[in-house]
C-alpha cells in the first residue's frame, strides 16, 4: 500500500512539477516509480511547417477524390509511409469512400492505382492499428456511426460491421451517434475513445472486437474551460511516450465548428487526463492531427482539409 502521507518537501516538489509542466517522481515502499505529475515535452508538442505544405490534397477535378476530409491516418513500415484516406466529389448525399496512397519520405505521395480501395461502405475518420498479421480499421460510416474493417494487404478490406458499445451495466448505447473512433491495444485489450456530437470523448474496452463495453459512463474527456476547446472534442490519437500516454485531439473554440485546432493531454491510466496548458498546438483550422514517427522524430499531420506535415521546432532532420 502507498503512503499516503507527503512531506512538507515532497508537497513543495510535486508543486513545482505540476507548474513546470515536468515529472516529478517518487517510490513507494517496494521501490516501484511513481509518477507525480504531467509532462509536455517538447519533441511532441512543438512544431513548425514544412515550407511546401500541404503535401497532399484533394485532385480538385471530377474524381472520386476531388476534395479529401477527415482525419486519415498514416503508419510507417519498412520505411515505407502508408496514408488511407476519405475521398468525395463536392455535392449532396456524394459518398465517402477509401483511398490508398504511399511515399518513401512521407511528403511526396503516389496515389493507388486501384483507388479507391473500398467503396461499398461510408469510410472516413480513419484510426488504424496493426496486430499480428491483419489491419484493423476503425472509422466513422453513415450517420456517423463507427465500424470495423480489416485488411491482410492494405489494400483490400473486409466490411465487420457496426462497434457494438455498452454502457457499464452492458446495456446498448442510446440511439444516435458515436464517431471519430481511436484505438489504442495494450497487450489484449483494445481500447476505444469514441465522441458522441463532438460533446466529450468516452472510452470502452473489449478484448474480442465484439463488444465494448464503457470503462465508466462518463467522459474522459470533455469541453472546456478554456476558450479553445469551449464547443467541441473529439481525440485523434494516443502515443506512448516516456512512460505516459499522450492524447491528440480536435476542438473547436465556435459554436458553429467553422474552425478547428490541435491538442494534446496526457495521461498515465488512459482515464484521467491533464490538457496541455499550451494548447493548441495547432490552428488555423489544421485538425485531425495524428503524430508519425520517422525513424528520428516525430512529424505531425494535420489531415483536414488536407494533409500538411509540422516538424519538431528546431529540428535537425527538417527538410
Amino acid at each position: 500500500m502507498l503512503n499516503t502521507t507527503l512531506t512538507a518537501g515532497l508537497l513543495s516538489l510535486l508543486i513545482f512539477g505540476l507548474l513546470s509542466g515536468g515529472v516529478i517522481e517518487t517510490s513507494d515502499p517496494n521501490g516501484s516509480t511513481i509518477p507525480l505529475g504531467p509532462k509536455f515535452p517538447a519533441e511532441v508538442t512543438a512544431f513548425q511547417s514544412y515550407s511546401a505544405n500541404p503535401v497532399f490534397t484533394g485532385t480538385g477535378s471530377d474524381t472520386w477524390d476531388q476534395n479529401i476530409r477527415e482525419r486519415g491516418y498514416i503508419l510507417r513500415e519498412n520505411g515505407i509511409y502508408h496514408l488511407w484516406y476519405t475521398g468525395y466529389r463536392e455535392g449532396k448525399n456524394q459518398t465517402r469512400s477509401l483511398g490508398y496512397a504511399t511515399s518513401k519520405d512521407g511528403l511526396k505521395w503516389t496515389r493507388n492505382k486501384g483507388n479507391p480501395i473500398h467503396a461499398s461502405t461510408w469510410v472516413e475518420d480513419m484510426s488504424v492499428v496493426k496486430s499480428g498479421n491483419t489491419y484493423y480499421m476503425f472509422a466513422e460510416g453513415a450517420n456517423d456511426v463507427a465500424h470495423l474493417l480489416t485488411s491482410t494487404d492494405r489494400i483490400n478490406w473486409k466490411e465487420r460491421g457496426p462497434l457494438d458499445i455498452r454502457y457499464t451495466n452492458h446495456q446498448p448505447l442510446n440511439k444516435g451517434s458515436y464517431g471519430t473512433p481511436t484505438i489504442w491495444k495494450e497487450k489484449d485489450t483494445w481500447y476505444l475513445f469514441y465522441e458522441r456530437n463532438d460533446e466529450a470523448v468516452w472510452l470502452a474496452t473489449s478484448k474480442d472486437l465484439n463488444v465494448w463495453t464503457n470503462v465508466q459512463d462518463k467522459p474522459v474527456l470533455e469541453k472546456g474551460p478554456s476558450a479553445y476547446d469551449r464547443y467541441a472534442v473529439a481525440m485523434n490519437q494516443i502515443i506512448r511516450y516516456k512512460g505516459a500516454y499522450y492524447a491528440y485531439y480536435h476542438a473547436s473554440a465556435f459554436a458553429d465548428w467553422h474552425e478547428w485546432s490541435t491538442n494534446v493531454a496526457v495521461s498515465t491510466d488512459l482515464i484521467h487526463w491533464t490538457k496541455y496548458a499550451g494548447n493548441p498546438i495547432l490552428g488555423d483550422d489544421k485538425s485531425s492531427s495524428i503524430l508519425v514517427n520517422d525513424g528520428t522524430q516525430y512529424r505531425l499531420y494535420s489531415m483536414h482539409p488536407a494533409v500538411t506535415v509540422f516538424f519538431p521546432v528546431g529540428s535537425v532532420g527538417k527538410p
